[in-house]
């Protein structure tokens, strides 16, 4: 604004300290009136030749031409993917924080031959550095510990923060969890059907049988109506365990809102399953009483669980042996949480086989289970139940002394 105004003031003063001269010269008005007129005409051409085309308010603002941003390593270390860099040599130039974390043992400067010892994964990017093309692997690492990865490897744009020459640069993403997954899925499908097979297996045999030698044999044909209603009974145990799972799974990720007695709903399994007592052999003990303490859970599931361990160690503890139901200790490793442990003193279970007893259709004895009227998935139902209600199963045997399956839930805040 200044400077704009300060050709003006320079004016004024020329135009008054002409004017006073001549006034102190004696010189006529009209004279004094030609020479400031003079002087203005002169100042305004003057101005017009020196003017810019737009004045300063009118000027837009001035548009940066456009720079090329650099590949930076500030960039790479913000993405969440791991990413890493390799040189046309082959060595690792750059390794950011998520490949980092992904792989411990990476180390910048080291040839990326040593990262997985997996052929596919060299060929893949000799190919990229060779040819300039994309790929991408998947491919199996680890011997003790299988992992499976994919990678995409592409070309890195020359002239980057990494320098000119030719450079790759690799995403590396953990499969393993997916695969596992997928696994899992593939064994449950095929488990099922090999359990649903056998039953409807035999008892096609028998209806064949009694339609035809066995047709006017009335002995036979009790025997063999008695086997079919044993192999039908398991079928339908088995599709029941199944819908349950189906149905626990479906609602895994919703927490329960209800508030139970936790004693009142082992009393309440306990009671159920007395009658089966003669059935088993075994001789029940419920050491609790009283409403005990008040847990978040959802009535129903929570029963199903003690149901299915306390029937588990009826049928798997012995003839003649005690099953015993206690509130459990105190545990620093799970604290904030109740605990009820169902004991029995059966053969015991060997300790590799401990980490997989809940997996679906996993059995140690799988005669013996079928025996028993096992579906193999008991146990799974109870791990997904206690999943949903933030609980834990834990589980301790000894061979010849039995086990204890104690099941923790979370105390009420």
């Amino acid at each position: 604004m200044y400077n704009r105004l300060w050709p003006f003031i320079i004016l004024g003063a020329c135009v008054g300290g002409v004017a006073a001269i001549l006034a102190y010269l004696l010189e006529t008005p009209w004279i004094i009136l030609a020479s400031v007129f003079t002087i203005i005409v002169v100042f305004a051409l003057i101005r017009e030749a020196m003017r810019d085309p737009v004045e300063t308010d009118e000027l837009a603002p001035e548009i940066p031409k456009p720079s090329r941003t650099k590949f930076g390593r500030e960039m790479l270390e913000q993405i969440p993917l791991a990413l890493l860099i390799i040189s046309s040599n082959g060595r690792i130039a750059f390794v950011n924080g998520a490949a980092q974390e992904l792989l411990p043992h990476l180390n910048q400067g080291d040839h990326f031959a040593s990262l997985f010892r997996a052929p596919i994964f060299v060929a893949a990017v000799n190919g990229v550095i060779d040819s300039g093309q994309d790929r991408r692997v998947v491919f199996m690492a680890g011997q003790a510990n299988e992992r499976y990865y994919e990678t995409r490897i592409a070309p890195l744009p020359t002239g980057s923060e990494f320098g000119d020459m030719m450079q790759v640069i690799v995403e590396v993403t953990d499969r393993t969890k997916d695969y596992r997954v997928e696994q899992m899925r593939s064994d449950f499908i095929a488990n099922a059907s090999h359990e649903l097979r056998t039953p409807l297996a035999s008892i096609l045999g028998y209806i064949e049988t009694l339609q035809g030698h066995a047709k006017n044999d009335p002995k036979a044909q009790g025997e063999f109506l008695g086997i079919m209603r044993k192999q039908a009974s398991r079928m339908q145990r088995l599709v029941d365990d199944l819908m349950s799972l189906s149905r626990i799974e479906l609602h895994e990720h919703l927490a329960p809102e209800d508030t139970c007695a936790l004693n009142v709903l082992v009393l309440e399994a306990v009671a159920t399953l007395q009658p089966l007592q003669e059935k088993y052999g075994a001789i029940l003990l419920c050491d609790l009483s009283g409403d005990g303490p008040r847990i978040v859970a959802e009535r129903d599931q929570i029963n199903q669980v003690f149901v299915n361990l306390i029937d588990n160690a009826m049928k798997y503890g012995g003839a003649g042996q005690e099953v015993n139901i206690y509130a459990a200790a105190a545990d620093p490793g799970y604290s904030g949480m109740n605990g009820i442990v169902i004991e029995d003193h059966g053969d015991g279970i060997s300790f590799e086989h401990l980490h997989r007893l809940t997996e679906r259709f996993y059995r140690v004895n799988p005669v013996q289970s079928r025996s028993k009227g096992g579906t193999g998935l008991g146990l799974a139902i109870v791990k997904h139940i206690l999943n949903r209600h933030a609980g834990k199963l834990q589980i301790d045997s000894t061979l010849g002394e039995g086990s204890k399956f104690t099941v923790w839930l979370p105390k009420i805040k």
